[in-house]
């Protein structure tokens, strides 16, 4: 009796198998690399707008202590000028123009804070990103540990898991690339893995079929 006879159609895999599985793991460990790459640039690119805000923080609380040293000065002006026999004229045209400075400066640190305030969500979004393309490469390790396994066992119904998990993490990829939410979307990735699943099994059964029809 032949090995073919022997091993049950659809169950185990033969040389044609092993072949179409190291494609797989190829493309698999492609795209694994891609989203790594990917999420290491969001990464740094979380760290330098991070480091900007920050830079615009400190330009705003530079500012700000700036506009209290006007404000002593104003207040010190006011003082002097309600004193008798000083030049109120003069005091009262330092009032003013340390109320405009002020005014100035006050300007320049909301400028600066809201500045700092949009860098900051610029990081937060790359971090968010960063986390969707770490999860997508893990996704994509994770199916080549299963396409291996299957390739050892010759266990055909293990792609099936294989093309979910992979499924899985590339459907995070593109919510990554879309800079969609994931909490709205949440179900979508589980959706694509099944349906992944469903379309790996249907090809696997009619494989074992075609491979039962053929003439022994």
């Amino acid at each position: 009796m032949s090995e073919q006879a022997i091993r049950t159609p659809g169950t185990r895999g033969g040389d044609g198998f092993a072949g179409k599985v190291a494609v797989l793991i190829a493309i698999l460990a492609t795209l694994g690399t891609m989203f790594g790459f990917i999420g290491s640039a969001s990464h740094n690119n979380a760290s330098l707008y991070k480091s900007n805000a920050a830079i615009d923080k400190t330009s705003a609380a530079n500012a700000w202590a700036h506009y209290q040293a006007k404000s002593g000065r104003q207040a010190l002006a006011e003082l002097a000028g309600a004193l008798p026999g000083v030049d109120q004229a003069f005091y009262r045209e330092q009032v003013r123009r340390y109320g405009q400075e002020k005014e100035t400066i006050r300007k320049e640190a909301e400028r600066y804070e809201a500045s700092s305030s949009r860098w900051n969500d610029l990081s937060e979004r790359e971090i968010h990103r960063h986390r969707q393309w770490s999860a997508a490469s893990v996704a994509q390790q994770v199916a080549i540990s299963l396409a291996a396994i299957s390739l050892l066992s010759r266990r055909t119904w293990l792609l099936v898991l294989t093309s979910a998990v992979a499924a899985f993490g590339v459907t995070l990829a593109i919510f990554a690339a879309l800079h969609a939410d994931p909490v709205a979307f949440s179900a979508v990735p589980l959706l694509g893995a099944l349906g992944a699943a469903l379309l790996t099994e249907v090809f696997r059964r009619l494989g074992r079929r075609l491979s039962q029809a053929q003439p022994g």
